[in-house]
């Protein structure tokens, strides 16, 4: 088994660890790919996974107002307290963040396991929840002044 085999694994073991099944599945699924010989997938994966995955979270996040358990009213009196502008501030500050980590992420592919085990690490040790690394990476351009 090569280095890079032996990392993915290692991954999953921290997922495992930690209870970060987003983790443990997405290094089995790649660690897999490479297993089975189907390396011809990481290009597709490397330029369309971060925005597919995009895309199902937004999907996820917006299923309530879809669905109609947060009504049209709700949202409209989300600007009419102090709580939900604050919170309104802080999805603009994480959106902001979140497309400063994607460029960083883009740019500088070597920081991703940094921020991979990072996450996982505040998972295990801290009780964090793993919604972290484009944020992290976001919080991090802002830390070394890159975009």
């Amino acid at each position: 088994m090569d280095i890079t085999s032996l990392l993915l694994l290692g991954l999953a073991a921290l997922g495992v660890i930690s209870s970060n099944s987003p983790i443990t599945i997405a290094m089995v699924v790649l660690l897999l790919i490479r297993v089975l010989g189907l390396q011809q997938a990481f290009p597709w994966l490397e330029k369309y996974g971060l925005t597919v995955g995009i895309i199902i979270l937004t999907i996820g996040v917006m299923t309530p107002l879809a669905s109609g358990k947060i009504s049209l009213q709700t949202v409209g009196q989300s600007f009419l307290h102090w709580k939900s502008l604050a919170a309104i501030g802080v999805g603009v500050l994480v959106a902001y963040l979140g497309g400063r980590g994607a460029m960083l992420m883009g740019s500088q592919p070597t920081i991703v396991a940094g921020l991979l085990i990072g996450t996982v690490l505040g998972v295990a040790l801290f009780k964090g929840v793993p919604v972290g690394p484009l944020i992290a990476a976001g919080i991090l351009s802002l830390l070394i002044g890159r975009m």
